[in-house]
């Protein structure tokens, strides 16, 4: 086998294993923030007991699609964060036939208190070069396919112009 085909043959393998393994690479960053404020509804039966993970529909003013669907922790708390003034509907359903439908009414939107965000600098960076390595790579393997094919051609038409197979 020629030396071109063997180093054809191994970028090949090291695209594929890169793209296959590797794919974490290529996926956008993750980060989290905590904030402070919106409305927290708190679901409980009239024994005081919490309603525990049950379903929780926010339907926002004047819409018929829901806002927001979810289930109450544990004990019985969910929370949102309205985006509009008006009158916004909260039915909280146990799936044991109970059944709590609130109206709030929401007058002012504030701006929502931001704090902390989980993404160090470090991480930043990292991920920043660990994305202009990859792409140098592909730039590489993409260069180094062309270059096979196109020795692949030539030798092919040498051995042809000989008589060769």
């Amino acid at each position: 086998m020629h030396k071109k085909y063997f180093f054809a043959i191994l970028c090949y393998i090291l695209i594929i294993f890169h793209s296959f393994f590797n794919s974490p690479l290529y996926a956008h960053g993750v980060r989290g923030k905590t904030g402070r404020g919106g409305f927290v509804i708190i679901a409980e039966y009239t024994t005081g007991e919490p309603m525990s993970y049950a379903k929780v529909v926010i339907t926002a003013p004047d819409k018929k699609i829901p806002f927001q669907i979810g289930r109450t922790d544990r004990n019985g708390r969910f929370c949102f964060y309205p985006d509009m003034p008006g009158k916004w509907m909260i039915v909280v359903e146990d799936g044991m036939g109970h059944r709590l439908e609130m109206n709030l009414p929401v007058k002012h939107i504030e701006h929502l208190e931001i704090s902390g965000n989980t993404e160090s600098s470090e991480e930043k960076f990292i991920y920043k070069y660990l994305r202009v390595i990859s792409g140098i790579s592909i730039i590489f393997g993409i260069f180094g396919s062309i270059m096979a094919w196109i020795s692949h051609k030539k030798i092919k038409k040498e051995n042809s112009a000989k008589g060769l197979k």
